[in-house]
């Protein structure tokens, strides 16, 4: 990951509501949930919810699709994993700490 995504992806999640969102969606991995369901299980306004998932989206955090009439958003596994590896890449300044590095769901078998 470079830098400035870095830089992108860590201001989207320093929002306390995105945050939660984040959260809410890599609870719900890998099936994702519909902004109702989001709403609902965060009581918030949907207009609020718009907001900040189409913020998240241009973090590259969470992913959109369509599922006939709904929307289903989901985390971006791999783009989190991708900033937790590089936050943690000058770990112990590379002596080795025992530090193991965790793995997303997308990525266990």
């Amino acid at each position: 990951m470079e830098y400035n995504h870095a830089v992108l992806s860590l201001a989207a999640l320093a929002q306390g509501m995105r945050l939660r969102i984040f959260r809410a969606l890599v609870g719900a991995a890998p099936q994702g949930m519909t902004p109702s369901e989001l709403a609902s299980m965060l009581d918030v306004p949907a207009s609020t919810l718009s907001f900040h998932l189409k913020e998240l989206m241009h973090a590259g955090l969470v992913l959109q699709q369509r599922k006939g009439r709904n929307l289903i958003y989901s985390p971006s596994i791999a783009r989190m994993n991708a900033l937790m590896d590089y936050l943690s890449a000058h770990c112990c300044q590379g002596a080795g700490c025992g530090v193991v590095p965790v793995r997303g769901c997308a990525t266990t078998p």
